[in-house]
């Protein structure tokens, strides 16, 4: 791994990556152990392996800037920074998790940091991205909005909408694919005639490329030229994070689909693995600093379990508070 003359990496910015994404990686595996523990219910569909996009285009990113994902956002919405305690009560369906316990684990939300979702919908949060970026341009806001999907999602007709409309009206969206070459289960090539996705952006003037996924800072280099171009108005921008989920698309996945050496070949260029690696190698990180950023996410994480397991659940004469309204008279 080497480090690309456009980025200035010093170290303490290297630890924030490297613990930017283990924190991920470790929630991921607590919530995956959790549900089978039958404490969080419902679909689960972890992050595992794809780490490095998160947590490196959203280096990109302000406060101000606003964020749309996909079902698989627990990563996103911890990269963005949403506390790991409300993220793991609304997991376990609690009041005081980000959601109110009303979302789970597809449809985290935090307004106060323009964290939009989590969607249910392969492709659901790109309209609604165009919306955003749409109503930043009209009120003169020099905003980025970056919206998060796979590559499934390239097969719905709202990723070509939104595509035409953001180059068509010159919106500030950073359109980020995390291409994963599965979908829910079907290869890329059998699913896509033309398997590079960046190209299908281009096809609509969108500026396009192909990024590393696995490697965090050729995706932080890539998202950070592309929202500098966006903010100098220069229209809405696309990055193919090519990446490789490492566990199934979700908790009820036989995964029959992938062969094992195959899932095992890409394990061992995993985004954590390799930038630790690169790290230790270079003098940026030493044993015994893993083992303390290791038990420091570690007692983060035991506080979150504590947090949403010592949460209550909403009443239930509450159930229908901001589903239905009372008639008027």
């Amino acid at each position: 791994m080497s480090t690309p003359d456009k980025l200035h990496l010093n170290r303490d910015h290297a630890l924030h990556l490297l613990r930017g994404m283990l924190r991920i990686r470790r929630f991921e595996e607590r919530c995956a152990e959790l549900y089978t523990e039958e404490k969080i219910r419902g679909f689960l569909h972890l992050y595992i392996g794809e780490e490095a996009i998160a947590v490196g285009a959203m280096q990109s990113l302000t406060p101000e800037d606003a964020v749309c994902a996909t079902y698989r956002e627990h990563g996103h919405a911890l990269a963005r920074g949403l506390p790991m305690t409300t993220l793991m009560a609304e997991m376990y369906g609690k009041r005081a998790g980000c959601s109110g316990g009303r979302g789970g684990s597809m449809h985290l939300f935090d307004a106060a940091s323009r964290f939009y979702g989590g969607s249910a919908i392969v492709g659901g949060l790109l309209p609604l991205a165009v919306g955003i970026a749409l109503a930043d341009k009209l009120q003169g806001r020099q905003r980025v909005t970056a919206c998060f999907f796979g590559e499934g999602a390239a097969a719905e007709g709202a990723f070509h909408e939104s595509l035409n409309l953001a180059a068509l009206w010159q919106l500030p969206v950073l359109f980020v694919c995390e291409n994963n070459l599965y979908a829910m289960g079907t290869a890329l090539d059998r699913s896509e005639s033309e398997t590079h996705i960046f190209r299908k952006a281009e096809s609509y003037r969108v500026p396009a490329e192909s990024v590393d996924g696995m490697d965090v800072i050729a995706v932080e280099v890539a998202a950070r030229r592309a929202a500098a171009d966006i903010r100098d108005g220069a229209g809405p921008r696309f990055l193919e994070c090519l990446t490789y989920r490492f566990r199934a698309h979700s908790m009820f996945d036989a995964q029959l689909y992938r062969d094992k050496a195959e899932v095992e070949a890409w394990k061992q260029k995993g985004p954590i693995l390799r930038f630790g690696q690169w790290m230790q190698e270079t003098g940026m990180l030493d044993a015994a600093e893993r083992d303390a950023m290791e038990a420091d996410i570690a007692a983060e994480l035991d506080e979150a379990v504590a947090f949403a397991e010592g949460g209550a659940a909403e009443p239930v004469e509450e159930l229908t508070r901001d589903v239905y309204t009372e008639p008027r008279s």
